[in-house]
């Protein structure tokens, strides 16, 4: 009988749980997810990062000041102002949709010697379109290749 070489492959996923007090703002949670890959013990990999709802979303974005996060704020509210889509008589909250699904509810990045494959000024920010919002559930993903 032969015996092939069988590899396990690590994995783990926790979810996280924020709350926003803005309602439209990015939260950087770099550092959670950070906390999350030293836990799991991978040293080469991916983490995922996913958030659910359908009115938030996941960014990688520079974090050396406010200005780009409120840039940001500021360009989604240019291009996708409220109070003007057909969803907006159901719940007054189309633009929030239309930001969320703009933007994309998740973002991987490769871990590299055990650490977040970020560079200097990257970051990862969830993304509130239509808060303040007690508890956003974000889940972490991450698996060894």
């Amino acid at each position: 009988m032969k015996c092939k070489n069988v590899q396990f492959i690590k994995k783990m996923q926790r979810t996280l749980t924020i709350s926003t007090d803005k309602h439209n703002g990015l939260y950087n949670i770099t550092t959670q997810i950070d906390f999350l890959v030293k836990e799991s013990g991978i040293k080469i990999g991916i983490v995922n990062v996913y958030v659910q709802g359908a009115t938030a979303a996941v960014m990688i974005q520079e974090n050396w000041d406010n200005s780009v996060q409120q840039d940001v704020i500021t360009l989604l509210n240019n291009l996708i102002p409220s109070g003007i889509w057909q969803h907006d008589l159901q719940d007054n909250n189309g633009d929030a949709h239309l930001k969320a699904g703009i933007v994309g509810p998740s973002e991987t990045v490769p871990i590299i010697d055990g650490v977040l494959g970020l560079s200097t000024w990257q970051n990862i920010f969830l993304c509130e379109f239509d808060g303040p919002r007690q508890e956003r559930k974000i889940i972490v993903s991450i698996l060894e290749l």
